[in-house]
C-alpha cells in the first residue's frame, strides 16, 4: 500500500531524529502545523515543501509523487563562531559579542549585500495567549510563562534580511549553523511575519551596504 504524504513526512522526520517541535522550529511554523500535515489534514505550501525536502534529505518527487523538479531555496551550513572576528566599534555596545560574531557570519556569506538585522519574536498560540494573559493578571510580571519560555528557547537565534541584487534572503544564524532561504516575494515592510514569528527591521548592519 502506497504511503500518504503525511506518512512519508512522519517517517522522514523520525529518521532524521527530529521531534515535531524541532522540525517546526526549523521551518518557522507551529508544531500544530506539523501535526496537521502528518495526519493528512492539510498540506504545506510549496516553499515549505522545498524546505522539508532539504531539511529531511528527501526528494520533492518522493513527497509529492508528481515528477516535479524544483530548486531548493533553503541552504544550511555548519559554522564555528570562534572563527569569526568581533569588532565592538563595528557592532556597537548594544549587541552581545556572540551576536556580533553572527553578524560577521552573514556579512562574510553575503559580502556584496545590504543586510538588515531583525528582531524576532515567536507568536504565541491561542492557548498560550490565554495562559499568558491569565498569569499576567494574577501576578505582577509584565509577561507570563509561555512568552518567557519562548524567549529563552529562541535566545540562540539571530535573524537577518539580506538584499542582494534582485534577490532577497531570510537568514537565521544559530550557534552552530546558518540557514538561508531565498524569498519568493520580497519583504518591504518594517514589521512583518514569517511562519509563527513576527519581526521588526532594526536597520542595516554597519559596513554591509552595497557601494
Amino acid at each position: 500500500m502506497e504511503m500518504t504524504f503525511g506518512e512519508k513526512l512522519k517517517s522522514a522526520r523520525t529518521t532524521a531524529g527530529l521531534t515535531q517541535e524541532q522540525l517546526a522550529e526549523r521551518l518557522l511554523v507551529s508544531r500544530q502545523a506539523i501535526s496537521k500535515w502528518e495526519a493528512d489534514r492539510g498540506m504545506p505550501d510549496i516553499e515549505n515543501i522545498k524546505q522539508l525536502s532539504k531539511l529531511l534529505n528527501i526528494s520533492i518527487d518522493y513527497l509529492l509523487d508528481d515528477g516535479q523538479s524544483l530548486d531548493l531555496p533553503v541552504m544550511r551550513e555548519a559554522i564555528r563562531l570562534d572563527d569569526y572576528p568581533y569588532d565592538r566599534k563595528l557592532h556597537g555596545r548594544r549587541w552581545s559579542k556572540k551576536a556580533g560574531k553572527k553578524d560577521m557570519v552573514v556579512m562574510q556569506k553575503y559580502p556584496n549585500a545590504e543586510i538588515h538585522r531583525l528582531m524576532g519574536k515567536q507568536i504565541l498560540t491561542r492557548g498560550e495567549k490565554i495562559t499568558d494573559n491569565l498569569l499576567g493578571f494574577l501576578t505582577d510580571a509584565p509577561f507570563g510563562i509561555p512568552e518567557f519560555l519562548n524567549n529563552i528557547k529562541n535566545m540562540d537565534k539571530e535573524f537577518y534580511l539580506v538584499h542582494q541584487a534582485d534577490k532577497q534572503f531570510f537568514v537565521t544564524v544559530y550557534d552552530e549553523w546558518m540557514e538561508s532561504r531565498q524569498l519568493a516575494k520580497k519583504i518591504l515592510d518594517k514589521k512583518f511575519a514569517i511562519g509563527n514569528f513576527s519581526f521588526v527591521d532594526c536597520g542595516v548592519l554597519p559596513a554591509s551596504k552595497v557601494p
